[in-house]
């Protein structure tokens, strides 16, 4: 498996949440809880992301660690954000909402765990 890889697996990621907060949570909002602002406010995060890991993935061939420590950063704020929106809607939240948002962040520090350890491997090819 290729090294730039990770950012493949990054946008992939990145589109599901974005269809997921876009479209599909939106028409449950009210099993789901959270305002569809902030879904979509999400879900737009998501595009962003999902644009930036495929740019990088088609044209970040050679110098490729700088990217993915923005993808990690990047990744790393959206947790903290998710967090962040899961304490100030938490009274609107349903145990579904909950359930979700949490998945998610379980997941991202997952991700974002499997991009450090690339990022780690790269930096010791480079030396």
């Amino acid at each position: 498996m290729s090294r730039h890889f990770v950012f493949l697996f990054d946008a992939l990621g990145a589109l599901l949440s974005a269809l997921l907060l876009g479209l599909v949570l939106p028409a449950m909002q009210e099993y789901i809880g959270m305002p569809v602002s902030i879904l979509h406010f999400l879900a737009g995060i998501a595009c962003v992301f999902l644009l930036y890991s495929s740019v990088c993935y088609f044209f970040a061939r050679e110098k490729w660690l700088p990217f993915l420590k923005t993808v990690i950063l990047a990744n790393s704020i959206y947790i903290l954000v998710s967090v962040g929106l899961i304490f100030y809607h938490f009274q609107q939240l349903t145990g579904l909402g909950i359930t979700y948002f949490i998945l998610e962040i379980i997941v991202l520090f997952g991700v974002v765990a499997y991009e450090a350890r690339v990022y780690r491997k790269g930096e010791l090819e480079v030396a």
